[in-house]
């Protein structure tokens, strides 16, 4: 073991870092997903299309502000500026146009709806951006590198996939918590997660705070989806591929389990990213084993709880 380790060290190391960084990144897509599931009770395949423009966006705003000659710092607001617009944009439009009026019907429709809207924002992604690799690594560049000890090596390793990536997350999934509980507005979300109609009854307007709370997750996915452009760039079909990931944490955390989401994201994230480093064949499918295992010991998640059934 000792000699295995003096040997791979190194690479354990870098796969650990990798999937911390890796695993903010899914966390931002999977925790909105999750919060719009609790309060709409939609699962948004389209979700995963947000988090593209998101990335384009940032890309885009990024490498423009520098065509204009801006300091390089302003790289780092960019990102969330790029977010915000695509949430705030796109996120009532969705909502008000389409999933309202799928809302309480079957799954299945739902489902076909959302995936729908999932080819469409695919296409516009094309029309916008082209099929060609967008990027733009400047935030990266910007706080450069730092030296990180592990056992008797050094790993250099960005500072921004280090402290930006995770920081954002933890920051994201601490703030949530005290929305959630401490705050009257978050108070009213989960009351209406809890019972719709009751919280209607006590004069809530359930319509306003489902179109808030899926601007919200709309921003969040988009958030992800910008703070992963400077680390890797944004290709056709990164937003399909993001999704399935975040659905495997939804699975593996429970539905609506936002806190949940962070261990899944957690372990999902450094699985993937050890499967890179040691067995590269293996990295397709390592988060699914992990969504499977899960399930089948818990099939309602890490953190679910099994929900009665009215009828």
């Amino acid at each position: 073991m000792t000699g295995w380790f003096s040997e791979n060290g190194l690479l354990l190391g870098l796969a650990l870092l990798d999937g911390l960084a890796s695993a903010a990144a899914i966390f931002m897509v999977a925790v909105g997903l999750n919060l719009v599931f609790g309060v709409l009770r939609i699962l948004n395949v389209a979700h995963g299309s947000l988090y593209a423009i998101g990335g384009y966006g940032a890309a885009s705003l990024a490498a423009a502000m520098a065509a204009m000659g801006l300091p390089g710092w302003l790289s780092l607001p960019a990102l969330v500026v790029a977010a915000a617009l695509a949430g705030v944009l796109l996120g009532p439009l969705i909502e008000r146009l389409l999933l309202r009026r799928v809302e309480g019907q079957e799954p299945v429709l739902q489902l076909l709806v959302t995936f729908a809207l999932f080819m469409i924002l695919e296409d516009v992604q094309k029309l916008l951006w082209g099929v060609q690799p967008v990027s733009n690594d400047a935030a990266m560049r910007l706080l450069g590198t730092v030296d990180v000890p592990f056992g008797q090596d050094v790993i250099p390793y960005t500072a921004y996939q280090l402290f930006v990536l995770p920081g954002v997350a933890v920051a994201t999934l601490l703030g949530l918590a005290w929305f959630t509980r401490r705050t009257l507005a978050g108070r009213i979300i989960v009351a209406v997660t809890e019972d719709r109609e009751a919280a209607a009854s006590q004069g809530i307007d359930s319509s306003k705070v489902m179109m808030l709370t899926f601007t919200a997750g709309a921003a969040l996915a988009a958030l992800g989806g910008a703070l992963a452009s400077p680390v890797s760039a944004m290709v056709p079909g990164v937003g399909a591929s993001t999704i399935v990931l975040s659905f495997a944490v939804v699975a593996t955390a429970g539905l609506g389990q936002v806190e949940g989401a962070a261990l899944a994201a957690l372990l999902i994230g450094l699985g993937r990213s050890i499967a890179v480093y040691f067995e590269p064949e293996l990295e397709v499918v390592v988060p699914y084993l992990i969504m499977v295992a899960v399930l089948l010991v818990r099939p309602q998640g890490l953190f679910g709880v099994p929900e009665t059934r009215r009828i």
